[in-house]
């Protein structure tokens, strides 16, 4: 009998087969290159970041020197690899890429620090995920540009400070809050990335369908990023899908209809919530009568593990009014009633 996944696991694994998941999906990041910027000209949406990056970069280069250690901070698919990718084309300067997961050891880290040359961008991904021992050794190497080598082992063990050339840190997280303080410290700048608005998720589908060489128009754009959760890469993915169906369909252009029918097929709807989110508002609404409704017995109504609604389902529809978190449990707004085409009750039209 096969051994039950974590519940950690299984909220990643949901997460993982969604197509409105922020995350990437199988080997969509090598896809995703094609449709990356190279520059911050380029680069749509996050204007007041932009122009604080812009600002940032151009003393640097007038200085002559590295910048400061940067840390992008926001939700997953908004474009922090992106960022990481253009502050090196911006700069000049070659770049290496790893990630707190990768990371096993302080001795891994010491390897990377060491191999750097100057004027080098480092970009660590989930740099929250870092090991305790590889943070302590990060700070030093961040802030005085050495590294202590340990030489021997056991009461004859030495430690050989080693200096490194200067180069520039790029850190990415979606969880700036398990950043401990020194670590954050570090950083000279940080950059918080938001959700995109509509009108910037149609600029930037309508700029990605003209590198995949999709015709789509203006009022189907505008529907692809109404669904898009506000997250360039969901915009980007389904996009894709959209593409596969006007090419099985011989559609020379993409309309409205066939954005329509493609997601329709995925079960997103114009709202951008899918199979899951409906059946979380469903069970709220039809079987617990708009709530209060603890998470457990909401998770056992959908069939999900608990830590999936919270983790996957709750986020985005708690974002966007479908539901709240209350002190007794989770209560369906009166959007949430409506979107399923159901009357809400008076008391909940009165509170939300």
């Amino acid at each position: 009998m096969n051994a039950a996944l974590p519940q950690d696991n299984a909220g990643a694994r949901e997460e993982s087969l969604r197509m409105v998941s922020a995350n990437t999906i199988g080997s969509e990041s090598v896809s995703d290159e094609e449709l990356r910027p190279s520059g911050l000209d380029e680069f749509i949406g996050q204007p007041r970041l932009k122009a604080q990056m812009k600002l940032f970069l151009n003393a640097a280069r007038k200085r002559g020197v590295p910048p400061d250690h940067i840390l992008l901070a926001g939700p997953p698919g908004l474009g922090k690899t992106t960022l990481a990718m253009i502050v090196a084309n911006e700069l000049e300067s070659p770049i290496r890429i790893t990630s707190g997961p990768a990371i096993q050891h302080a001795g891994d880290l010491a390897s990377i620090l060491s191999s750097l040359e100057e004027g080098e961008v480092l970009f660590i991904d989930e740099i929250h995920r870092l090991p305790r021992a590889a943070e302590e050794l990060l700070y030093i190497a961040m802030e005085d540009f050495r590294v202590d080598v340990v030489v021997g082992k056991g009461p004859g063990a030495s430690s050989i400070p080693l200096t490194l050339p200067r180069f520039t840190v790029v850190g990415a997280t979606t969880r700036e809050g398990m950043l401990p303080s020194p670590l954050r410290a570090r950083f000279g700048f940080t950059a918080h990335l938001d959700f995109y608005p509509r009108d910037e998720m149609c600029r930037l589908i309508l700029r990605s369908a003209t590198v995949l060489n999709v015709h789509i128009d203006e009022d189907a754009a505008d529907q692809l990023a109404r669904r898009s959760r506000g997250t360039p890469r969901i915009a980007n993915r389904l996009l894709r899908r959209v593409r596969d169906w006007a090419i099985v369909h011989d559609l020379r252009n993409v309309d409205v209809d066939a954005v329509e029918q493609a997601l329709d097929l995925y079960q997103i709807d114009v709202e951008g919530l899918d199979r899951l989110d409906i059946a979380v508002l469903t069970a709220i609404c039809g079987s617990f009568n708009g709530g209060p409704v603890g998470l457990n017995n909401l998770a056992a109504m959908v069939g999900e593990e608990s830590e999936t609604v919270e983790t996957v389902c709750e986020p985005y529809l708690v974002r966007e009014g479908f539901m709240v978190r209350t002190p007794k449990g989770r209560v369906a707004t009166a959007r949430a009633w409506r979107h399923l085409g159901l009357t809400p009750p008076d008391d909940v039209n009165v509170l939300f």
